[in-house]
Parts: structure tokens; sequence; C-alpha cells
């Protein structure tokens, strides 16, 4: 992958657990058209299983049959991920799940993360506030009124 990156977006990364190594496919549409109205590109996109015994190896989207929407996908691998992040994504699975890992570029957001370098801003920090936590948050709000 050949990319200046003076004009990346930033990058993110989210691990996605399948209970019982059962995935429907249902965001994979989602996912296609994030990546074909520009708003993200994919730079790594693997799976993984958790065995019994707490191993972690790493599922090839090929053994998940022809899904034409998991073909898009395939080579979707700019060399990030190595084994020890395939471990630290397990480490978040209960044993007999599977998880993918995604790694994208917010395009969208290149454009602004352009004009910031070049204004000589740097992103020092960066977070993902839990839908959970939020949800929480708003709800201790609310009793509170």
């Amino acid at each position: 992958m050949s990319v200046d990156i003076e004009d990346m977006g930033p990058v993110d990364y989210l691990i996605v657990e399948f209970r019982g190594n059962r995935m429907t496919g249902e965001g994979l549409p989602l996912l296609v058209d994030l990546v074909d109205r520009g708003l993200i590109r994919i730079l790594d996109l693997k799976f993984v299983r958790k065995d019994s015994d707490g191993s972690v190896v790493a599922v090839e989207l090929t053994d998940f049959g022809d899904e034409p929407e998991l073909t898009v996908f395939e080579g979707a691998s700019s060399g990030l991920l190595d084994q020890g992040d395939f471990d630290d994504a397990g480490a978040a699975l209960e044993p007999g799940n599977s998880a993918a890992i995604l790694v994208y570029e917010n395009v969208w957001a290149a454009p602004f993360a352009r004009a910031l370098r070049r204004g000589g801003a740097q992103l020092v920090a960066s977070g993902r506030i839990p839908v959970q936590a939020l949800l929480a948050s708003l709800e201790a709000g609310e009793e509170a009124a």
C-alpha cells in the first residue's frame, strides 16, 4: 500500500465478536457502502477464532465460503496486523467465539487532518465512548432531573 501519510485521515480499529462463530453477514453490505461512498478505506480485515483451549488462530476469508459480500474484502491487508494483534484480540473473546478485526482509515476526515497538519497541529489523544456508557449517563441524567 503506497499512501502519503500526510494525506491520510485518522486510522481506527475495531474488533467485533461473533458468538459461537456465527456470522450472519448482515453488517457487511453497510461496510461495503461506507467504502463505496468514500467515507472509510479498509486497511485490514482479518478474522480470528478462539478455541476452547484458549489458543487464537487466524481464519482466512476463503474459509467462510463464497459469500459475495466477503470476497469484496479479500486481500484487504496492509501488513499492520500480526499474531500478537490476533492474540490481543483473542484476549477479549470468549472461548468458542470468533471475531473480525477491522483497521480502517477515516477518509472523510482526511481534508480536516491535512489542514491541521499544515497548521502545525497534531492529534495527541483520541477515544471512543461506548454506547452502553452513553446510555447509562443519559439515563442517570434523566433520573436526576
